[in-house]
């Protein structure tokens, strides 16, 4: 693994390998003895993926070169590739980006010689929020096999529901999407579940929200809870063991009841706190890959969360 683009480049065997290693972070910091810099390049607006890298990388003891799209050369005319090559011509050792396009990465494809980290590609991947999400599964479940998981939301804009239904399935979970007409997506061939009928069968329910800035006509929101979101009434359905998801940010009281958002089955702000864990661990997997850092680079501290 060279650059961390798409889970669907990963074996099982790579997926859950980081998983364990990102375990391994959860319970202990470590850092890094030599400096490595780390450049994220988001050109969409981001609070949780960015920060949680900034985190990751800061705990690794990473050096992080600040980027603001809005603050930069973007501003007048400069190409992704050449803010990319910018970065590694002034010594960036690894590039996280988040950008618009849906094949943002192919412009850069065989032309950097320093690892890449997808963020964010349009609405066609979110790599690194599928592995939180799975860790956050794992942490459960003990397993993905077999397991009932239903996304429901806005399908059709959503890098989440496309990176999460095909890593979810090839790891042997029964993927269920759930959708407002109109809002489906062909190219994921999945079957398709009404909300009443998804919450009865389901052991995670990965709720998305209406991506109205992807949208080029205006969504009515009034009644689109108690048609298609979870409300309370649909949470008493679920079954006694299962869990709610959400990749965030929330718009309450649309895809799902505020008072659910922190009830006894919801694990959204753990999937937030797993997605330091889970980009510590990418993030050392590349740089060894790449020969930047190796075992004797990185020092173990004392112990950071004892459960």
């Amino acid at each position: 693994m060279k650059h961390f683009i798409s889970v669907d480049q990963l074996s099982n065997e790579q997926i859950l390998s980081l998983l364990k290693t990102a375990e391994d972070y959860r319970n202990s910091n470590f850092e890094m003895k030599v400096p490595v810099f780390a450049a994220n390049l988001f050109f969409e607006p981001s609070t949780r993926t960015k920060m949680s890298f900034v985190v990751a990388e800061r705990r690794l003891g990473l050096d992080n070169l600040d980027f603001h799209a809005g603050n930069s050369s973007v501003l007048k005319g400069e190409s992704l590739y050449d803010t990319a090559k910018t970065f590694e011509a002034i010594g960036a050792n690894l590039l996280v980006i988040r950008h618009e396009s849906d094949t943002w990465y192919e412009d850069l494809e065989g032309k950097l010689s320093i690892p890449v980290i997808n963020a964010g590609a349009g609405a066609a991947e979110h790599p690194t929020q599928t592995m939180l999400d799975l860790l956050t599964i794992y942490q459960e479940f003990g397993r993905i096999k077999d397991l009932k998981i239903v996304i429901a939301g806005d399908i059709k804009h959503s890098r989440v529901a496309r990176s999460n239904a095909i890593a979810l399935q090839k790891l042997g979970a029964k993927v269920y999407l759930s959708a407002v007409p109109g809002f489906e997506r062909e190219t994921l061939d999945f079957p398709y579940l009404p909300m009443d009928e998804a919450v009865e069968v389901c052991d995670v329910v990965m709720l998305l929200r209406v991506q109205h800035e992807r949208h080029d006509y205006s969504v009515g929101m009034q009644d689109y809870l108690p048609a298609y979101g979870l409300s309370k009434e649909r949470e008493k359905r679920l079954k006694k063991h299962a869990i709610i998801m959400h990749p965030a940010p929330i718009n309450r009281g649309i895809e799902i009841d505020t008072n659910l958002v922190e009830c006894k089955k919801s694990r959204i702000f753990k999937q937030m706190e797993n997605g330091v864990y889970v980009r510590m661990a990418i993030i050392t997997e590349l740089l060894k890959n790449w020969g930047i850092i190796n075992e004797n680079t990185i020092n173990k501290c004392q112990t950071i969360i004892s459960n």
